[in-house]
């Protein structure tokens, strides 16, 4: 019952990604439509971003109210019917309103969903679990082009993708009975003393940021999701406007350093039943830093696409390790709360540093781009270095 029902939690990851690649995707025709500017889509994501940040700081909270499957039922219910709003949106205004409850469900189910996998599914699974969310955030983009390009119109993709999630309310309405029993199921098949990395210090409550190794943990979540999205944002633009490579080229490059990320996980996932999660993602970062390098170096132009290759596939295993080590490092009874810290950390990264880049690049040009790069790359190793050295000496550092 437990490998049936996480291929629900899948499919929920996939719907998660569907709306996050829409709006790009679809902007070009939308903005002259509506009569707004080429530059307001950044509006919206921000008050999307704004959304996700506030309900993934409320997560922790309303599992313990309500449980994981309410939420995600709830959640995909939300996004389904503002999906549905912007492929009847008449105005700029409108979509501002409707993006307030598209980022208050996507960051509800996004931390609900990470913290009922890293509890109960193995490693492999939180690295599929995150393969899945590739495989939406490519099928929105393909999605939006077959009705932009069969019907001209970018509302019909909307409508289509608003369907697809209330086909997925349907079934987390028929199955949410199933997710106390499969977590009960799991519970009681584990062994009745699992010691986490902190519970063999104390066991009074604590506040879950102070906890050791917790700040240093949050940093390194801040730094992938803004690096993650630095590259996909900016790396077009650098190889165009400093390397001098075509836009279709440099489109391609972009595409193959998602394809890395999602492709990477999904043999990570294969990876994980022999290798540990912490070797992963030291592993994971020394393959960024490596394509961080080829990106810096005077190579010839071709070699930057194989440094966009190399940072995907870097990245592929450090986002989902870091989710499910959360429990064992910080204990199952603070992970609730504290996946939706790493959540909201994770979307400021991806607020903040793509725009504070975007400001260097006006101002310095974008030949800054792999220096940037390269930076973030190195201080999310220190910060992930810097738990793992933390949380191995217990006996000297209290919490």
């Amino acid at each position: 019952m437990a490998t049936w029902f996480l291929v629900i939690i899948y499919l929920a990851f996939i719907s998660l990604g569907l709306p996050d690649s829409l709006l790009g995707s679809a902007w070009p025709v939308m903005w002259p439509e509506i009569g707004s500017s080429v530059g307001s889509a950044g509006l919206i994501s921000m008050i999307i971003a704004g959304g996700t940040i506030v309900s993934s700081l409320a997560s922790g909270r309303m599992i313990r109210a309500i449980g994981t499957g309410k939420i995600t039922l709830f959640s995909c219910l939300l996004t389904a019917v503002s999906l549905f709003g912007f492929s009847m949106a008449p105005s700029m205004v409108w979509f501002m309103l409707l993006a307030i409850p598209l980022g208050l469900g996507a960051g509800a189910v996004d931390a609900a969903l990470n913290h009922y996998v890293a509890e109960n599914y193995q490693a492999h699974h939180m690295n599929w679990l995150h393969c899945f969310w590739g495989i939406g955030a490519t099928m929105g983009p393909i999605i939006m082009a077959g009705y932009i390009a069969g019907e001209n119109s970018w509302r019909g993709g909307y409508t289509a993708v608003a369907i697809i999630q209330l086909i997925l309310v349907v079934v987390l309405l028929v199955t949410l009975p199933l997710w106390k029993r499969v977590a009960a199921t799991r519970e009681s098949s584990q062994p009745e003393h699992v010691e986490t990395e902190q519970q063999s210090h104390t066991s009074l409550p604590v506040r879950v940021l102070n906890i050791r190794g917790v700040m240093p943990s949050l940093l390194a979540f801040l730094l992938y999701c803004g690096v993650e999205t630095t590259v996909g944002l900016w790396g077009a633009s650098y190889l165009v406007g400093t390397r001098n490579l075509s836009a279709e080229v440099a489109a391609t490059s972009i595409s193959l350093y998602y394809a890395g990320i999602t492709f990477g996980r999904l043999i990570t996932g294969f990876i994980t039943l022999k290798v540990q999660n912490r070797l992963l993602i030291r592993y994971g970062q020394w393959v960024t830093i490596a394509g961080g390098i080829i990106l810096l170096l005077p190579l010839p132009s071709t070699f930057s696409v194989a440094g966009f290759v190399l940072v995907g596939l870097g990245l592929a295993p450090i986002y989902p390790g870091l989710l499910h080590e959360t429990p064992t490092r910080f204990g199952k009874e603070n992970s609730a709360k504290l996946m939706g810290y790493q959540m909201a950390v994770a979307y400021s990264g991806t607020t903040l540093i793509p725009p504070l880049f975007g400001i260097l690049a006006a101002r310095a040009g974008t030949g800054a781009f792999p220096i940037v790069v390269f930076v973030l790359l190195v201080l999310m190793l220190l910060s992930a270095e810097t738990v793992n050295r933390l949380l191995l000496k217990p006996h000297k550092l209290g919490r």
